[in-house]
């Protein structure tokens, strides 16, 4: 009698070594690229909240008929104790001290830091609009350390992140017009270039 020899499907054990090596040489692959992707939209997602904040304190000087403050404070809590700072991992607006308000009224916060670990911003500690949504000059504006002085006609918030390779600004001139630039780019060569 001969016995048949059957072989069962299956993988044999040196198949499946193959197979997970070869998976994890493509998955080293695309780590890098992976890194950089998710820094980019760290950077992106901390940009496109200081352009939300700005624009938010910009429209809301017009119906209030108040100028707003737009701060970066590094409290989590700006409406009970707010304080301005440069590179602030927050950002509040608020209804500048005026002849008409003896002292700021908190409108508005938002976070930057929480969002996005590992990004880091520069930009100035205060953006002051007066009550036509345009930059304004307002050395009492009732926030602690927050003095609005435009001394150029743009102010500009850098945004980057380590592994990131595209930085982002977040720009706002004189007229209040708010914008998101790659600093990479040129205006006059692409659209979304900085000036």
């Amino acid at each position: 009698m001969t016995r048949r020899m059957t072989r069962t499907a299956g993988f044999t054990l040196i198949e499946m070594m193959v197979t997970i090596a070869l998976m994890c040489v493509l998955m080293m692959l695309a780590m890098p690229s992976f890194t950089t992707w998710i820094a980019n939209n760290k950077v992106r997602t901390v940009s496109d909240s200081l352009q939300n904040g700005w624009r938010f304190a910009q429209a809301g000087a017009l119906p209030r008929s108040r100028p707003m403050v737009f701060s970066p404070p590094n409290s989590a809590a700006p409406e009970k104790s707010l304080s301005a700072v440069d590179n602030g991992g927050n950002w509040s607006v608020n209804v500048s001290k005026s002849s008409l308000d003896t002292q700021n009224v908190f409108v508005q916060s938002g976070v930057l830091g929480d969002v996005a670990s590992g990004v880091s911003i520069t930009g100035p500690a205060a953006v002051c609009f007066n009550a036509m949504g345009r930059l304004a000059a307002n050395p009492d504006t009732g926030v602690n350390g927050a003095n609005c002085d435009p001394k150029s006609s743009v102010f500009v918030y850098k945004v980057n992140a380590t592994n990131s390779d595209r930085p982002l600004q977040v720009l706002v001139g004189l007229g209040g017009q708010v914008r998101m630039c790659d600093p990479a780019r040129t205006l006059a060569n692409s659209p979304d270039g900085c000036p």
